[in-house]
């Protein structure tokens, strides 16, 4: 570890690491684990197709309000204790959901929402202070780490619930047992006062960037694959029980996908320097991602396939939007500035998605017209990751 700091024991930096893949697996099980218990929640609480959507949209939207605010609370109270408190949020929002009320249930949602927002800010920034050599590596990692936790808690959480009629209640709230540990392992860290870096608190100062068309390519290239996502993360088990899958099944696939999104992480970050640009690449990404998308309504008997490659193009395209933050600008002022205006348009568009599905789907009483919206927002996505995969950059200046 001769990235991390000298002081550090093999131990300690043994229990850092552990604790950053523990808030990794924090920050998106929370929130996508509902997905496949979405029907039991309209049951119980009587919600239309859009108020269920809002269980999805309510975290998004969290993260617009709270990811400008989390380099401030990092600078006041430092990155460890910044963390902590994004752990603690997550775990109180987790724990509340258990009370019997539909007002608790959006409260509990949008407080995960806002922990999730403060870890995702904030966890790059500690991984560059501590692995500045590693941080592919360490990035991959930790988001291979939310794609297995989240996926794995899809997968099993409809037995869970069926278990001695355990319920959705205490299957959502069990959770929070990995938001514990991840507490504990955390503690050690607590004796340290970080700030963050300029950058990051640069991060979400608009100033000449939005004034870039660059900037936007590679803003809707990220905005529009997150409005898509969102989309299948909050409605796939639904998709998929229409189409003919048994309810656990499609809990399984649903996890399936989110582990698919995180695959990426592995197989891209170590090629994209050896290329001259990503253009071809984006494109190829976001058509396959429109014949996926399309292949759940028409083929749903190959689910799996669909699922698993909906969620390799969503992470492919995900992380190809993130190099361009790097590879379109000329130095990290830059780079922080459209970072933050690229989460604060996708977050926006990312919450719109799933209400604005569970309209249509009410509206149609199908599916239909949703996959065909993921797939032209796959599509468009296509075309602006294109545009933003170019081999351009920023004026020096922007």
């Amino acid at each position: 570890m001769n990235s991390m700091p000298s002081t550090r024991s093999l131990f300690s930096s043994a229990i850092l690491i552990l604790g950053i893949f523990l808030i990794a697996a924090n920050l998106r099980g929370p929130i996508t684990g509902i997905g496949p218990v979405l029907d039991q929640v309209i049951d119980s609480f009587q919600l239309t197709a859009s108020q269920a959507g809002m269980l999805t949209t309510l975290p998004l939207l969290a993260f617009a309000v709270a990811s400008p605010l989390a380099p401030s609370l990092a600078k006041r109270y430092g990155l460890e204790i910044s963390l902590f408190v994004a752990l603690a949020l997550i775990g109180f929002g987790l724990g509340i959901r258990l009370f019997d009320s539909v007002i608790i249930l959006y409260l509990g949602t949008a407080v995960i929402g806002i922990g999730i927002a403060i870890g995702n800010v904030l966890l790059p920034s500690l991984i560059k202070r501590d692995f500045p050599h590693k941080v592919a590596v360490m990035t991959s990692a930790y988001v291979l780490a939310m794609g297995v936790f989240g996926g794995s808690y899809s997968a099993v959480i409809i037995p869970l619930a069926a278990y001695q009629d355990f319920g959705w209640k205490m299957a959502l709230a069990s959770y929070a047992l990995i938001t514990l540990l991840g507490l504990i392992v955390w503690l050690p860290q607590l004796k340290l006062h970080t700030k963050p870096t300029k950058d990051l608190t640069q991060s979400f100062t608009k100033g000449k960037i939005w004034h870039h068309a660059i900037a936007w390519y590679v803003t809707l290239c990220l905005g529009l694959n997150s409005f898509f996502t969102y989309i299948i993360i909050a409605w796939l088990p639904n998709i998929l029980i229409e189409g003919g899958q048994e309810a656990q099944k499609a809990a399984v696939y649903h996890g399936v996908f989110l582990i698919g999104s995180a695959v990426p992480g592995i197989i891209l970050i170590p090629l994209l320097s050896k290329l001259k640009d990503q253009k071809i690449l984006a494109l190829l990404l976001a058509i396959l991602g429109f014949l996926c998308a399309l292949g759940l309504l028409y083929l749903p008997s190959f689910a799996l396939v669909w699922s698993a490659t909906l969620g390799f193009c969503s992470g492919a395209i995900f992380i190809l939007g993130l190099s361009y933050i790097s590879l379109r600008t000329h130095n990290s002022r830059q780079a922080a500035s459209l970072s933050g205006m690229a989460q604060c348009i996708g977050y926006l568009l990312a919450a719109i998605g799933p209400m604005f599905a569970g309209g249509l789907h009410s509206y149609f009483s199908s599916w239909a017209p949703v996959l065909w919206l993921c797939a032209l927002a796959s599509l468009l996505c296509g075309v602006f990751g294109y545009l933003g995969g170019r081999n351009i950059s920023l004026h020096e200046h922007a």
